[in-house]
């Protein structure tokens, strides 16, 4: 899947990105209490625990996107605010993305829910080289619209997160990074419990360099045709 980036630096040059194997990770808590209270979320909605923590769920390179709007199948999908990174002409890359799921195929299947969805990704990067020393200061906030208002749903700083250094270490197990690889890698709680709305907004902020990475997308249901 080809995807364009504008690095945020003095340059400003545009990334031609195809990205050709997407691993999401799921469970990446570092605080093992925060990672029970997300298993707990989501056994709410009754989805069964995970049988190991962090997981990588192989999803299609193609489910990516940088639209703005989306369709998805029924009323029962969510976003989740994630650090997206990516490896191109031999380094990393942040940049931000939504692990939009089906919660009701979710209740069988977590692996399929995910593959399910379209995966909203931002449209800047920057070189990871620029943001690893403070990495866990990041901070990633989401909102969802609830009667016509924008509510916060996510917010909270890296720190809570295993790093993604950590995580394509366990994920690749001693080989070398290939060109197109990316991870989607772990998410927040979510603020009043995991509900679906048919419009999100994102945001990765970095308080050290000033900057934010910014995505807002819609969803849209397909019609059921019997």
């Amino acid at each position: 899947m080809r995807l364009q980036f504008m690095t945020d630096d003095k340059a400003a040059t545009q990334l031609d990105v195809a990205v050709t194997r997407l691993i999401i990770a799921g469970w990446v808590g570092r605080d093992k209490e925060a990672v029970l209270h997300h298993i707990r979320e989501l056994e709410a909605l009754g989805v069964p625990a995970p049988g190991a923590v962090p997981l990588f769920y192989r999803v299609a390179a193609n489910q990516l996107s940088q639209q703005a709007a989306l369709e998805v199948v029924g009323d029962q999908t969510s976003g989740e605010a994630e650090p997206l990174v990516f490896f191109h002409r031999g380094e990393f890359w942040v940049s931000l993305t939504s692990d939009h799921t089906d919660r009701y195929l979710e209740t069988f299947s977590v692996a399929l829910s995910k593959q399910a969805c379209v995966k909203p990704v931002a449209s800047t990067a920057w070189r990871m080289s620029e943001v690893a020393e403070h990495w866990d200061s990041l901070e990633l906030t989401s909102w969802i619209k609830e009667q016509g208002e924008w509510v916060v749903y996510q917010q909270g700083t890296l720190a809570s997160l295993l790093t993604p250094q950590d995580l394509l270490a366990r994920y690749l197990a001693g080989e070398k990074p290939e060109e197109g690889l990316a991870m989607s890698c772990g998410t927040l709680s979510a603020i009043g419990g995991i509900r679906p709305s048919s419009e999100f907004r994102m945001a990765l902020h970095d308080p050290v360099l000033g900057r934010t990475l910014e995505h807002v997308y819609q969803t849209a249901a397909l019609p059921v045709v019997a």
